[in-house]
């Protein structure tokens, strides 16, 4: 495969899904990928964990390399074992942006190509924190479904899309890293 690269399975995942299911009020605190009228992310819910500054004019010039972390960094650290642990196994040098994207049963992220520093400075990353058969990741020709506890790189520089066509939510987060 050209476009997925399963570095690790296995990962433990439940701390974090334990977390996110006793803090339902971190997902959509900030909306700035998912509510703009072009967004390929509209149907999907975020929970933005590192992140760049965020503009108060959405049409202004984004610094997408220098991020920060949001208030979710402190209200989930079960988090940071499993970044780490990613950045340790690809001897990454700085962290990007770290997202947790959730697909209700029948949503999608529509085709799309990722610009920007998550394309051209980072490497992106997912860990599958919940995924069940039907949810399809694609990446030009290639389609994936990643089981829970699975992390891959994939290449968001061409044109990828998510389909949820499981029963159940797709949880995965989302994260950009810098290589050596």
């Amino acid at each position: 495969m050209r476009n997925f690269l399963r570095i690790a399975s296995g990962v433990n995942v439940v701390p974090v899904l334990t977390a996110l299911a006793a803090k339902p009020g971190l997902w959509n605190a900030d909306t700035f990928r998912t509510a703009h009228p072009q967004s390929p992310h509209s149907q999907a819910d975020d929970i933005l964990v590192f992140f760049n500054s965020i503009p108060a004019n959405p049409i202004d010039v984004v610094d997408d390399i220098q991020t920060k972390p949001f208030p979710a960094w402190a209200e989930l650290p079960q988090l940071r074992p499993l970044i780490f642990d990613l950045m340790r196994l690809t001897e990454a040098t700085q962290l990007g942006r770290v997202i947790i994207t959730r697909l209700a049963p029948g949503a999608r992220i529509a085709p799309h190509v990722d610009e920007g520093a998550p394309a051209t400075f980072y490497q992106r990353y997912q860990v599958a924190l919940q995924s069940h058969p039907g949810a399809l990741f694609r990446i030009e020709d290639e389609t994936v479904n990643f089981a829970s506890g699975d992390a891959y790189w994939i290449n968001n520089r061409a044109e990828h899309e998510v389909i949820n066509n499981s029963n159940d939510e797709r949880i995965a987060l989302v994260i950009d890293m810098r290589l050596a």
